[in-house]
This record gives structure tokens, C-alpha cells and sequence, in this order.
């Protein structure tokens, strides 16, 4: 593996293959490899690298024991959400405004912050960015930042097995909100304990937001979206709190659900035939870029989570502009030939077709 450096762009790209030649019968085969163990050394670490040493445990698997809490309290959320919907109409349009903003503030939250940045390690920020990342994380509430990125890595390391926190081998729903109203799989707890999670927990601004994360999730991600209109433009304090604050907040979560679930069943697979996720455009869109699934998986490392840089990524871009900004650096990427040598040995052969 050799590796490029550009101190213009502060990018890192994986330059060269390397290549393995095997026999099977009368037959050679020759596979393109990355050198995932030295990359991600580059990173600090190798928790998001898929272990293909895991193995599933025989036998019937553990009853499903439901968190009733959280059935309660999701049911609550989304009926909130509908009644937010119905009051759109009466909105002022400075509330709607308001309340994108507070999405997107929110959304890079985890997709700048608890996922690439924190969770694979695939760029480095300053002090005054993990600080405003971590404000946007607090309010997406999705979990603070350390429990984030340790779910994160099992999902990654052990992804589409009882080990992975939202395994969606056990269909859409459980995915997509399911995995939050029942009890983890016991191999979820278990391996996610032996995580390295060394890196997060040096990290004082992510463990001074997990201290104080209940506080900080009232006070950003529910009481600051409703006082600003009610206070700023006069809106009612119904509107101010049902749009900006619940709506808001209901659709950040499904935005980032859909991730996990449409995103692993639906699309194509460009990259790696062999697993589950999948490319799919649409939920870029939602997530702000973190809908190139399959490019994801195959390279967790690449900051930009996609081959095509800004295209249905408004995060890569926010990320880039960091950089222009001095805030950011160190940005992992892929390079060009090492994707195309992994399309053409792993890929569905979709590529061809644009």
C-alpha cells in the first residue's frame, strides 16, 4: 500500500494496489487488495473493518424482549410529527425556514460528526469544529456521540449478523426503528464492550457531552428550535414547538433510519456484490449524503462516503468547506484506480451502466 499526500487539498488518497494471485484448479485469479490493517493504522484504528473471523452463535436465538418506553414514547413522537404536518399551512414562512435550518444543523450533527468524523476516524478537526459538531449532535438526539460511534463500529465490523445493533437480515422495520424498542442481541453487548473505543474516550469535548447529554438534548434539540420563532417573529408556541422542534426532529430520524434499512435492501452494488448495502440516491438525499452505501461499506475510511465528491453530498461539501476554513484536515479518500479495481473484481457490473 502506498499512500499520496497533498498538502494543498490536506487529503490523504490510497494510491496503489496491491495484487494477490491464486489458483483454483487450472484456473488463476488475481485479486486486487487493500491493505486495510495499514490504513487503518493511518486512521488510529480498525474497529469499522468487517471481521469475517465472526461467527453466529448455533442454536435458537434469544427471545425478543420489547422496551415498552420506547414504543410509547416513538408513537408519541410520530403522532406529534402528523399534527406538525397539518400545521404547516399556518406557519409563517420564517418558522419553516427555522426549522430547515435546525434540520440541517442537526443532520451534520451526525453525519459530519458522530459518523465520519468520530465513528471511522476519515478526517481530523479542530477544537472549534468538534465543538459545533457536537452542539449539532446534541441536537439530532441520536444517542450521544461516544454511544453513537460504538454501535456505529459494530455495525461495521459486524454488519448483518447478531452482532450488528440494527442487522437487517431480520427485515425493514427492525432496521429501520425496530432495533431501538427491543433489547440489543446479546452479541450486540458483547462485542461492542471489546470495541477500542480509546480514541473517543481521549476525546474530552465527546465526554463532556456524554456527561451532560440529557440537559444539553433538552435545552438544543427542543427548547432552543421553539423559543427562536416564538420569541424572534411572534409564531405561536404550538406551531414553534410541533414544526421546528418535533417535525423536525421526526423526520432527522427517519432520514438517518433509512440509512440502515433502505439503504442495505435497496439499489444497486457497484462496489461489492457480496454485501448488502446498497447505492441509493434518494436516501443521499435525505441524509445528506450518506446514501452511497455500498461505496461506504467497501470503503468505511473514505471521508466523502462516495466516489462522486460533492453530487447528493451536501456533508463532503460542508466537510471541504472546513478545510477551505482551516477547521478540518487530513481528509481520507480513495484513490481512482483502487475503485475501479474493486469494481471490476467485487462490483455487480452496474457501473458500466452509469
Amino acid at each position: 500500500l502506498s499512500k499520496e499526500f497533498s498538502s494543498a487539498s490536506s487529503t490523504t488518497t490510497v494510491g496503489t494496489v496491491t495484487s494477490r494471485v491464486t489458483r483454483n484448479g487450472n484456473a488463476m485469479m488475481k485479486k486486487d487488495l487493500i491493505n486495510h490493517e495499514d490504513l487503518a493504522a493511518d486512521r488510529g484504528m480498525i474497529d469499522d473493518i468487517f471481521d469475517e473471523t465472526y461467527q453466529e452463535k448455533e442454536g435458537p436465538k434469544p427471545p425478543m424482549r420489547y422496551v415498552w418506553r420506547n414504543i410509547i414514547l416513538m408513537s408519541l413522537l410520530h403522532l406529534g410529527a402528523i399534527f406538525g404536518l397539518m400545521l404547516i399551512p399556518s406557519a409563517k414562512i420564517q418558522t419553516l425556514a427555522w426549522g430547515v435550518l435546525c434540520f440541517m444543523v442537526s443532520a451534520l450533527g451526525i453525519t459530519a460528526g458522530s459518523h465520519r468524523l468520530w465513528s471511522h476516524r476519515s478526517y481530523k478537526a479542530t477544537l472549534p469544529l468538534r465543538i459545533f459538531l457536537t452542539i449539532a449532535n446534541s441536537m439530532a438526539f441520536q444517542n450521544d456521540i461516544y454511544e453513537w460511534a460504538r454501535d456505529h463500529r459494530a455495525h461495521h465490523k459486524f454488519s448483518e449478523t447478531d452482532a450488528d445493533p440494527h442487522n437487517a437480515m431480520r427485515g425493514f422495520f427492525f432496521s429501520h426503528i425496530g432495533w431501538l424498542l427491543v433489547r440489543k442481541h446479546p452479541d450486540v453487548i458483547e462485542k461492542g464492550q471489546k470495541l477500542d473505543l480509546s480514541d473517543i474516550k481521549n476525546d474530552k469535548v465527546v465526554m463532556f457531552q456524554r456527561r451532560y447529554y440529557k440537559p444539553s438534548v433538552v435545552l438544543l434539540c427542543f427548547m432552543l428550535p421553539t423559543v427562536v420563532p416564538w420569541y424572534f417573529w411572534d409564531e405561536s408556541i404550538i406551531i414553534s414547538f410541533f414544526i421546528p422542534a418535533i417535525l423536525r426532529y421526526t423526520i432527522g430520524l427517519n432520514c438517518t433510519w433509512l440509512v440502515n434499512s433502505a439503504a442495505h435492501m435497496f439499489g444497486n452494488r457497484p462496489y461489492d456484490q457480496n454485501i448488502n448495502p446498497r447505492e441509493n440516491p434518494l436516501v443521499s438525499l435525505g441524509a445528506i449524503g450518506e446514501g452511497f452505501h455500498n461505496y461506504h461499506h467497501t470503503f468505511p475510511y473514505d471521508y466523502s462516503t462516495s466516489e462522486y465528491g460533492w453530487r447528493f453530498n451536501l456533508t463532503t461539501a460542508f466537510i471541504d468547506l472546513m478545510c477551505l476554513l482551516g477547521l478540518a484536515s487530513d481528509r481520507k479518500r480513495v484513490s481512482k484506480e483502487v475503485i475501479l479495481a474493486r469494481k471490476m473484481r467485487t462490483g455487480d457490473g452496474s457501473h458500466k451502466s452509469g
